[in-house]
């Protein structure tokens, strides 16, 4: 497979970004080899970047690596796309992996605007690492996985790490219902229209003003769709 695409910098995966080379260089200072570079670009980003779906969606800066290091908070896309761009900064071939999933962990309110808890367009990045691809999620932060009940996703650059099915305390968290592929950038266009297909409150209004890292809980089974 040729590896240039996920190696070459791109409108939101931009690893010529000046502020993603710095992040990158800083993060990795001290790393022994490539897969302990990688995992702290994993659980910096995975616990820094405050992990926050009160953004504006319809912002392409909020789906851009650069954009989400900039504000240190960003939802799973973002999140995944700075990944990628922090490990092609440091030479790792990266790409972008989407899947529709259910979500049984949310906030009130964003359920209000959602009217429904099945999300499109969850978001991982993929890296290439000794010779294979390996998924990593670095979605949701450690101090919201500890309000939640949640243990906070583990990633060791050999093992797929993907969005845990249950918490701590048995509930149902996380169902992978579609999987969309890997993309070499992300695909604002074609998330956006689903979203705003989807979600047309969420779409509009700036995003929701709030705090979801203290509003997010469990929710009820009978929501389910």
């Amino acid at each position: 497979m040729d590896m240039t695409p996920f190696l070459a910098t791109s409108t939101f995966i931009d690893s010529d970004s000046p502020q993603v080379i710095a992040f990158a260089n800083q993060t990795i200072t001290g790393a022994v080899d490539t897969d302990d570079a990688i995992l702290r670009l994993f659980y910096t980003i995975r616990d820094t970047i405050i992990y926050d779906p009160y953004v504006n969606f319809a912002d392409p800066m909020n789906y851009r690596a650069s954009g989400v290091l900039a504000t240190s908070r960003g939802f799973c896309i973002g999140k995944a796309a700075l990944l990628a761009a922090s490990a092609r900064a440091i030479g790792v071939p990266a790409r972008v992996g989407y899947a529709d999933v259910r979500n049984h962990l949310t906030s009130p309110r964003l359920y209000e605007k959602f009217k429904t808890n099945t999300f499109l367009w969850h978001s991982y990045t993929e890296l290439h690492l000794s010779g294979r691809w390996v998924k990593a999620t670095p979605a949701f932060d450690r101090v919201l996985c500890d309000r939640l009940g949640l243990k906070p996703l583990e990633f060791d650059g050999a093992t797929d790490s993907l969005l845990q099915p249950f918490d701590q305390v048995g509930r149902q968290h996380m169902e992978y219902l579609r999987d969309r592929g890997t993309f070499a950038d992300v695909p604002f266009g074609l998330i956006t229209a689903d979203f705003l297909a989807n979600y047309p409150s969420l779409m509009s209004g700036g995003g929701l003003a709030g705090d979801f890292q203290s509003e997010a809980v469990a929710q009820p089974e009978e929501k389910t769709e």
